[in-house]
C-alpha cells in the first residue's frame, strides 16, 4: 500500500486509495457507451461487431493504462467517436476504401503520431493551425456525428425533394429515439453519472416493453470474432491515401491534446503552463491507437468524460487503472452489447449529445473578424454538407490562406499552415 501510495503520488496531489477508486468507477460509467457506439459504427462498413468490440476494449484497456502507469494521470483514452466516424463514412462507405485498407491508413497516421510525440515536431504542428480552425474543426465533426445520429434514429431522412427531410411519425425508431434523447438529455443536466449510457439503458428497457427488442439467450461469453479484425488491416495503396491518413493525424493532434490540458487544468496538474510528463501522455494514445489498428479499430483519442472522474476527486494515474480494470471485464458482456446494439434508437441519442459537447467551443472564435470567420464557417458547415471531414478541413484551411493573403495579413499564416493549404489544394484538383 505504501508503494502505491508513493508511486502515484497520492501524498503529494492529496488524494487516497477510496477516492481513486471512486473516480476510476465514475470515468468508466461515463464512457462505457463507447464500446457499444464504436462497434455498432464500424459494423455499419461490414466489420464484425465483436470484432471490433474485442478491439475497442483492448485500445482502451492499453491507452489508459499507460497513461496511469506510466503518465500518471487520471486520463482515460478510447477509440474516439469523431475521428472513427470520419474513417467509417467518410473513408469507407462515401469513398469505397476498403476497412482494411482504411484501419492499414490509421496505424500510418499513428505511427507518426508515435514519432512527432518525441520531437518538438508535434508543438509546432499544432501551434501552427489558427485557434478559430482548430475550434471549427471540432464544431464540424461534432456536427457530422449529429447528423450521423439523427440519420439512425430516423429522427432525419433523405428526401428527393428537400435532400433531408423529418422522420415518419409513424416510425417505431424514431419514437424510441425521441424518447432515449430526452431521457438521456434529462440525465446529463442532472449531472448523473453515466447519463449516456443509462440513457442506453432506458431506450432498450423501452424497446422490450414496446415489443421491438428482446432479450438475448446469453449475457456473458468468451469473447467472439476477433479473430475477423485481429491483424486484417492491408497497407496497400497508401500513397492515394495520403491526405485521409493527414486528416486522421490532424484530428487526432488536436482532440488528443486539447482534451490533455483540458483535464489536466482541471485536476489541477498543469503548472506554470507546464504539462508534466506530457510526452508519456502522448505516446499513450498514440501506442494506443497503433494497437487499436492491428487489433481492429480506429484511432484513439483523450476523454473528456475523464472529467467526470476529475470532479469525483481523481487526481492520479490510479484513477486510469480503475477505469482500464473495468473495461477490461466488459470482454465477457459481448453478447448483450450486441444486442442493445442492434437497437437504432439505443446508440443515436449517444451520437447527437457528442455533437453538441463538440460544437460548444465555437463560442470562442471571433466572428467579427471575418478572416477567421469565414473560414471556421465553412469547415464548420461542409463537413456535414459533403460528408467529408477531409473537405471541411481543407477548404478551411485554403479559404484560410486567401482570406490572410487579401488583407496582407500574411504574418498570421505560419509557414507550414501554407504548406497544408497547397497539399489540400493539390489534392482537390487532381
Amino acid at each position: 500500500m505504501e508503494q502505491l501510495r508513493n508511486y502515484f503520488l497520492f501524498d503529494e496531489r492529496k488524494t487516497n486509495l477510496r477516492t481513486e477508486i471512486l473516480a476510476g468507477a465514475t470515468t468508466f460509467l461515463s464512457m462505457l457507451y463507447i464500446v457499444i457506439v464504436n462497434p455498432t459504427v464500424f459494423s455499419t462498413a461490414g466489420m464484425d461487431f465483436g470484432g471490433v468490440y474485442v478491439a475497442t476494449i483492448i485500445a482502451t484497456v492499453i491507452g489508459t493504462m499507460i497513461m496511469g502507469v506510466a503518465a500518471n494521470y487520471p486520463i482515460a483514452i478510447a477509440p474516439g467517436l469523431g475521428i472513427n466516424a470520419y474513417l467509417v463514412y467518410s473513408v469507407m462507405l462515401s469513398q469505397g476504401v476498403a476497412w482494411q485498407q482504411a484501419l492499414g491508413a490509421a496505424a500510418v497516421a499513428s505511427g507518426i503520431f508515435t514519432l512527432l510525440s518525441l520531437t518538438q515536431f508535434r508543438e509546432m504542428f499544432i501551434n501552427s493551425i489558427p485557434l478559430s480552425l482548430k475550434k471549427s474543426i471540432a464544431a464540424g465533426i461534432g456536427l457530422f456525428i449529429a447528423l450521423i445520429g439523427f440519420r439512425s434514429g430516423h429522427i432525419v431522412i433523405p428526401s428527393d425533394a428537400t435532400m433531408i427531410a423529418f422522420g415518419d411519425l409513424d416510425d417505431p425508431i424514431l419514437h424510441l429515439t425521441v424518447i432515449g434523447l430526452l431521457i438521456t438529455m434529462i440525465l446529463v443536466v442532472m449531472n448523473v453519472r453515466g447519463g449516456i449510457f443509462i440513457g442506453m439503458i432506458c431506450t432498450t428497457f423501452f424497446a422490450w416493453i414496446f415489443g421491438y427488442w428482446h432479450l438475448p439467450q446469453e449475457f456473458f461469453s468468451t469473447p467472439q470474432g476477433f479473430d475477423q479484425t485481429f491483424m486484417q488491416l492491408s497497407f496497400d495503396g497508401m500513397p492515394s491515401l495520403a491526405m485521409i491518413i493527414f486528416t486522421i493525424l490532424l484530428v487526432t493532434l488536436f482532440d488528443t491534446t486539447g482534451t490533455m490540458l483540458g483535464v489536466g487544468q482541471q485536476a489541477g496538474l498543469i503548472r506554470d503552463d507546464k504539462f508534466p510528463n506530457l510526452k508519456s501522455a502522448l505516446l499513450a494514445d498514440s501506442i494506443a491507437s497503433f494497437a487499436g489498428a492491428f487489433a481492429g479499430t480506429g484511432p484513439t483519442s483523450s476523454y473528456v468524460e475523464s472529467g467526470t472522474g476529475v470532479a469525483a476527486g481523481g487526481r492520479t494515474g490510479f484513477t486510469s487503472f480503475v477505469t482500464a480494470f473495468l473495461f477490461l471485464l466488459l470482454l465477457f458482456f459481448q453478447p448483450i452489447a450486441a444486442s442493445i446494439a442492434s437497437i437504432p434508437a439505443a446508440t443515436s441519442p449517444a451520437l447527437i449529445l457528442t455533437g453538441c459537447f463538440m460544437v460548444a467551443d465555437v463560442a470562442n472564435i471571433d466572428w467579427k473578424d471575418y478572416t477567421e470567420a469565414f473560414p471556421s464557417f465553412l469547415t464548420m458547415v461542409l463537413m456535414p454538407f459533403t460528408y467529408s471531414i477531409t473537405n471541411g478541413v481543407g477548404i478551411g484551411i485554403i479559404t484560410y490562406v486567401i482570406l490572410k493573403v487579401a488583407t496582407r495579413q500574411w504574418r498570421q499564416i505560419h509557414p507550414l499552415l501554407a504548406v497544408m493549404a497547397i497539399l489540400f489544394l493539390i489534392q482537390m484538383l487532381y
